[in-house]
């Protein structure tokens, strides 16, 4: 089974769909999970930001989603995040799938499911799963969608867009900048289960003089949802139901 984390708009991809109530130690996640099939691959849903979009990113309980799912028996999740562009390059419409990202978050967040007890540190050199962004960069080639192959996510607290000044430093540090890849990204890590973060450009960032407009970046992540969906369908098959990635092994030495 694989789990995906992202807007309402993509439970319509789901059949015989049906909800399952599980119990997490942190809490409800966002929503009840939806557990369905998507072109026969079985799949665990959760709409980040609940359903109705009432849950601001800095109050998403990610400890509970990321629970939930593997709970249900999940070992994979795919992430999918609306993101600004930092560079011209990036293009709003295109897709990313990022290999990098830095945090900029403020410790708001629960960030680890290791606070006491047991001390874990671990490794985030290579944070998204070798094996699955392969496949998706192959899959995307294959189905024409425009792309890019690699791009460092800058992850800010939010739910405020960042000022102009902000904005230009951040184009220093990466390609793309979001809110709700950290923790959801660490907490899969911890739990030793592999992620891919789908990344959809919805706007170029207030760096380009232009302020960043709500209606325009919902305009336009309509429109890269269909293209996510087209790239889900064809990408799910294609995930081999035995890992070979290692993104299990980071437990191995994580623990002191």
């Amino acid at each position: 089974m694989i789990g995906i984390f992202g807007g309402t708009g993509f439970y319509s991809l789901l059949e015989d769909a049906e909800r399952v109530k599980v119990f997490t130690p942190y809490g409800s996640p966002s929503a009840t999970p939806y557990v369905g099939r998507i072109n026969g691959v079985e799949v665990a849903f959760i709409p980040r930001h609940g359903e109705r979009h009432t849950i601001p990113p800095h109050r998403v309980n990610y400890r509970a989603n990321v629970w939930a799912v593997r709970e249900l028996g999940v070992e994979r999740i795919i992430g999918i995040q609306a993101v600004g562009s930092l560079k011209e390059e990036y293009k709003p419409g295109d897709i990313v799938f990022p290999d990098q990202f830095i945090d900029f978050t403020k410790g708001v967040r629960d960030f680890t499911f290791y606070e006491g007890g047991k001390v874990a540190h671990i490794s985030m050199a290579d944070p998204f799963c070798p094996e699955m962004r392969r496949l998706a960069i192959e899959t995307a080639e294959e189905l024409g969608i425009p792309f890019h192959p690699t791009g460092t996510y800058i992850v800010i607290e939010g739910p405020r867009f960042s000022t102009r000044a902000e904005s230009r430093m951040f184009r220093t540090f990466g390609d793309i900048i979001g809110m709700t890849l950290v923790p959801e990204v660490v907490l899969a890590r911890e739990l030793g289960m592999c992620y891919l973060s789908i990344a959809m450009i919805t706007d170029y960032d207030v760096w380009a003089e232009k302020p960043v407009d709500t209606k325009e970046v919902i305009e336009t992540m309509k429109k890269n949802e269909e293209r996510v969906r087209k790239l889900l369908i064809n990408l799910l098959p294609k995930i081999p139901k035995e890992r070979h990635c290692g993104c299990d092994k980071v437990l191995e030495n994580a623990f002191i």
